[in-house]
């Protein structure tokens, strides 16, 4: 199902006109209301007459968030402050949070890109859609909610947590789709397992996932537990929240809701801009937000572009699923390596669980990488097993990432689990 065919099958030159001319409005707006760009396209000697094409992108300079932390709260406003409507902001766990605005037509906007994406997942007005991410601050509940809405499902807005009572209220309620963080649905998966509830007795048919990393294995487990179809969703709350972009039913790619954002892929160290299918770094331009726009936003994502028509008729840009973030790269004796790629391995040899955590230590000045990651159930767990697995293990991260980090195999439950997005990551070198 397509939920806006005009823009979602639009042809290439006319969707690029688009492009080019809310490229020119927002860089206009933003030049005149808005002195930190002002000063920045300034500094970089370029005014708004210097758009005249979508390639003169390049020539604008980057926003980063440590740009919007300096500018916290309201720095970046390019409108009244009465006319903004909501407000909301990152945890600010590693400084200022970032604080996004937005205006009535920034949440229509926000609605229609979500409803694309619920469509395209299979929501329509007969669903009842189990929203099992957090509200408030977080961008995520509250967007699927008005989305969802906006298509006309029933909307169960429960929240995160509370496991035991998602599971009832999915059977109870006939819940058919669910927005959920990937590693909070194996969570889901686990307790209905605990419950004695199988998949085949609710009427679940989509689980929507977002807001944290997941590799191509941990996507294909989540179908394989729940028996239904998984789609990816992405967005982050400097540019809109969810909705950027999302999958299809031909998981072929996440297709960009190009109308309203405009995404280039540069090389994470000069900047410079990529050719389609070079993997980099995913830099986001809102063309149609109102409150708080965003001009050639650095995500630190990593993905790549591709053009072409879809078997599923859409014509958008696609991005590959996001592997990993250049931020969340560990650097382990020369060795770079992703959460996303020890996730692969593990979740490829079906004796473990996918539950884990990658610890960093420093020892005698030595960066030492452990993998903790847990037993599957049934696996044999005798002490001379699980050091053959642990050997097993290593050897195949050793083959996948060139690293040999130390693997410790522990008992089910052993890690915690996450109502939300996971903590994959314990780095104690500066501790």
């Amino acid at each position: 199902m397509i939920w806006n065919a005009t823009m979602e099958k639009a042809g290439r030159t006319e969707m690029e006109e688009l492009q080019l001319t809310r490229l020119r409005q927002v860089v206009d707006r933003v030049y005149h209301n808005v002195p930190s760009y002002r000063a920045r396209m300034t500094a970089a000697g370029v005014k708004p007459d210097d758009i005249r094409s979508l390639a003169d992108i390049a020539r604008l300079p980057f926003t980063t968030k440590q740009d919007m932390r300096e500018a916290y709260p309201y720095g970046l406003l390019a409108v009244p402050m009465k006319q903004v409507v909501r407000i909301h902001c990152s945890s600010g766990t590693t400084g200022r949070p970032t604080v996004v605005a937005y205006t009535r037509h920034d949440l229509a906007v926000w609605a229609e890109v979500l409803a694309r994406t619920l469509v395209a997942g299979g929501l329509s007005d007969s669903s009842v859609f189990q929203v099992a991410v957090n509200y408030g601050l977080f961008t995520g509940g509250l967007g699927f909610h008005y989305a969802a809405e906006l298509v006309g499902a029933s909307v169960v807005p429960i929240s995160g947590g509370n496991t035991a009572r998602q599971v009832m209220l999915m059977k109870d309620f006939g819940t058919t789709a669910m927005i959920i963080t990937p590693s909070y649905a194996l969570h889901v998966a686990e307790t209905m397992r605990e419950m004695g509830v199988r998949p085949a007795d609710t009427a679940l048919q989509s689980v929507f996932c977002g807001a944290e990393t997941w590799s191509d294995r941990m996507h294909d487990q989540i179908e394989e537990t729940y028996g239904v179809k998984a789609y990816d969703v992405y967005g982050l709350s400097e540019i809109i929240g969810p909705g950027v972009s999302c999958e299809c039913s031909a998981h072929d790619g996440l297709h960009i809701q190009e109308d309203h954002f405009y995404i280039e892929i540069v090389d994470p160290e000069s900047g410079e801009v990529l050719p389609e299918g070079a993997k980099g770094e995913v830099v986001i331009t809102t063309l149609t937000k109102e409150g708080m726009p965003m001009i050639r936003y650095r995500t630190r994502d990593l993905s790549a572009l591709r053009r072409g028509r879809c078997a599923c008729g859409r014509t958008q840009t696609r991005m590959d699923r996001v592997v990993g973030r250049s931020d969340d790269m560990l650097i382990i004796r020369g060795v770079n390596i992703f959460p996303s790629q020890v996730e692969d391995v593990l979740l490829g040899l079906g004796e473990t669980a996918p539950h884990y955590q990658l610890l960093v230590e420093r020892e005698s000045a030595l960066d030492m990488l452990t993998v903790m990651v847990e037993k599957a159930d049934g696996i044999d767990g005798t002490p001379d097993a699980t050091r053959a697995a642990e050997r097993k293990i290593q050897d195949m991260l050793k083959a996948a990432t060139g690293l040999s980090p130390r693997v410790r195999l522990v008992p089910p439950k052993t890690i915690e689990r996450s109502e939300g997005k996971a903590k994959r990551v314990i780095d104690r070198r500066a501790m």
